[in-house]
């Protein structure tokens, strides 16, 4: 049998240096991480560098000083993923240890490079305050016009500044690493795809009427609406500033919804609770895509929605400013975002078995029973099948742990 080779782009062993743009692209990440770990390492040395006198951030400096570390950690995570996608030995690291970390770090900073931009247009055309916040539904340090101040005003400009350069390189780095490894699992179009298992589809249905609570609440409070708001952090941030922080948190659940959408529809449509959905998607959308929508969507929503739910049950202003439907949201946003995310992991595992599937292993003459060997005709000289470079057999096969990665 003559073996067949990997498919063209699949995955690489890719064992060489990065290039220059990669290199480029970890130096600027790593050096723009450096302002803020400085300033989160002195505030835990006890200096209270661009923090006013009333700030609410001293109002518990033990609940200040656990936020402080931690997002000090997060931060550096993104030195370490910088080197991880650069590094000959970051294509040998499990997939999962890769992608969770990158999934969060995502979530986390894409809402910030949305809505600050934003923020600093709508300020510039007077229509905002002092005390920029971005975020996922006012989980910012920031103030707004009217509320207790938290930070001074160029500590917003450097830590949101870092934010959108750490985005923007590490994303790129992402993407051409992905692109490297799992490339060959969303060469497809959305319409090729064959129909998705009833439980994709029940768990997208799910996702979708989750995502509606945040997307509606952040919706209301967006326009102006108070309903769960009054009395609550949200009540004393500048219009403008507000409208596009609830905006953007209101669009990356319906995101992520559609990015699963388009990955369970497939060519032969769905069918929800015995309900047949008779759309189908002609548009030739690619699934990378879809993937896209659904890993941003996801990431945004989960990770922001944890992390005000979070910072708000450690006490002190959050907490006193946050009322139940806020609550109510966020944990929507958790729950919506973690069912996208199971979407999408459920469909790339698919897909690298069909791949896997369709490449065969070479069969070899002692894999043959000597039963079946005996009774085969043919010349008792005949010569064995060739390996071909890059199979389990061949002169590759120290590396085949990277050609054949599992995702």
């Amino acid at each position: 049998m003559t073996p067949t080779p990997e498919p063209t782009g699949g995955p690489r062993t890719a064992t060489a240096p990065p290039d220059r743009a990669r290199r480029v692209l970890r130096a600027v990440a790593i050096t723009a991480c450096v302002p803020y770990l400085v300033l989160k390492t002195a505030w835990l040395g006890g200096s209270r560098i661009g923090m006013p006198e009333d700030s609410l951030l001293l109002d518990d400096p033990a609940v200040t000083a656990v936020a402080n570390l931690v997002t000090l950690v997060l931060d550096a995570c993104v030195i370490v993923l910088a080197l991880l996608l650069t590094r000959p030995w970051g294509r040998r690291v499990p997939a999962w240890l890769l992608v969770v970390p990158m999934w969060t770090a995502t979530g986390l900073l894409a809402p910030i490079m949305t809505a600050y931009p934003l923020q600093l247009l709508v300020r510039a055309l007077g229509g905002g305050g002092s005390g920029v916040s971005a975020g996922g539904g006012g989980g910012g340090e920031g103030g707004g016009e009217g509320a207790e101040p938290f930070l001074h005003e160029w500590v917003f400009g450097m830590v949101y500044g870092g934010f959108l350069v750490q985005g923007l390189s590490l994303g790129a780095l992402f993407a051409l690493y992905a692109r490297d490894r799992w490339g060959h699992l969303w060469r497809d179009r959305v319409r090729d795809l064959p129909p998705a298992g009833a439980l994709p589809r029940a768990v997208t249905g799910a996702a979708a009427l989750v995502a509606l609570v945040p997307a509606t609440l952040h919706t209301l409070w967006a326009s102006g609406f108070a309903m769960g708001a009054d009395g609550t952090r949200l009540a004393g941030r500048s219009t403008g500033e507000l409208a596009v922080m609830e905006a953007t948190s209101a669009v990356f659940p319906l995101v992520a919804v559609a990015g699963a959408g388009l990955l369970v529809l497939g060519r032969g449509g769905a069918r929800w609770v015995g309900v047949p959905v008779r759309a189908r998607v002609r548009v030739p959308v690619p699934v990378r895509v879809a993937l896209a929508a659904a890993w941003l969507g996801s990431g945004a929503t989960a990770t922001w929605g944890g992390w005000i739910t979070l910072a708000s049950l450690g006490g002190g202003g959050i907490a006193s400013g946050t009322s139940g439907p806020m609550y109510l949201a966020y944990a929507c946003q958790m729950i919506a975002g973690a069912l996208v995310a199971a979407v999408g992991a459920r469909f790339l595992a698919g897909s690298a078995r069909a791949h896997a599937g369709a490449t065969p292993a070479p069969v070899r003459p002692t894999d043959a029973p000597a039963s079946a060997a005996a009774s085969t005709p043919g010349p008792a000289s005949a010569p064995a099948p060739v390996p071909l470079p890059g199979t389990p057999d061949g002169p590759d096969a120290g590396d085949a742990a990277d050609v054949r990665m599992s995702p």
